[in-house]
């Protein structure tokens, strides 16, 4: 079976075991924490950061949320997340990029510099201005989606693909933080809830950190 390395938080965690329950491929758990990780966790991702899988009978460790993704969509047929014609395809895998690297460094990041880092870790308090601007960026980010959404059934086309699973995979942590102002955004907010709903995901709604609690609509299916 197929063990994942993850943080409950890592954005990129969530988009593999989003992934994972889409396909229904089963997998256990184990835990790392970003500002501790052990000499074991770093022998198996000399980059030192989540997730990793690991299926130990075939000596397979993958690591980086996209290289597993494309491993996982090109070894298990079911329920494929990369589809449609090449330029569909291509257009999945800019989306992807867009939430990994842009929604995570404007949004995501910051948060979870402020909300977690500070307050587990470095035992200070957030810098509110860092806050305003990460919140400010979600809203253009948002915005985009909305038109997305206005023009197609899914992020990235006619179906919902792996775009959709990084989107939400960002948004969720995002949330959960505090990070999101849903106000203007109906046509994102219809999207995520309709996500939210889906068996893959609820999972990861019933998670909590230690002492850092989400917002009280977090959880709700219909926000």
């Amino acid at each position: 079976m197929w063990r994942l390395y993850q943080f409950p938080l890592c954005p990129f965690s969530r988009k593999v075991r989003l992934l994972m329950g889409e396909k229904q491929i089963a997998y256990d758990m184990v835990r790392e924490d970003p500002w501790a990780a052990s000499d074991a966790f770093w022998n198996l991702n000399p980059a030192g950061r989540t997730p990793v899988l690991v299926e130990e009978v075939r000596g397979i460790t993958l690591a980086d949320s996209r290289a597993i993704c494309e491993y996982l969509e090109e070894t298990c047929e079911k329920t494929p997340m990369i589809n449609g014609p090449a330029v569909m395809r291509a257009e999945i895998r800019r989306l992807v990029a867009l939430f990994d690297e842009n929604f995570y460094a404007d949004v995501t990041a910051p948060l979870l510099s402020e909300r977690m880092k500070k307050r587990l870790v470095l035992r200070q308090p957030p810098d509110s201005r860092a806050l305003r601007e990460a919140m400010k960026m979600a809203h253009g980010h948002l915005d985009y989606m909305d038109w997305l959404i206005d023009n197609r059934p899914w992020l990235a086309g006619s179906t919902m693909s792996l775009a959709d699973l990084a989107a939400a995979a960002q948004i969720s942590v995002a949330d959960y933080l505090g990070g999101i102002d849903w106000n203007g955004h109906e046509q994102t907010r219809g999207w995520y809830a309709v996500f939210k709903s889906r068996p893959s995901f609820r999972p990861l709604l019933t998670e909590r950190m230690d002492v850092i609690k989400p917002p009280a609509h977090y959880a709700l299916v219909d926000m």
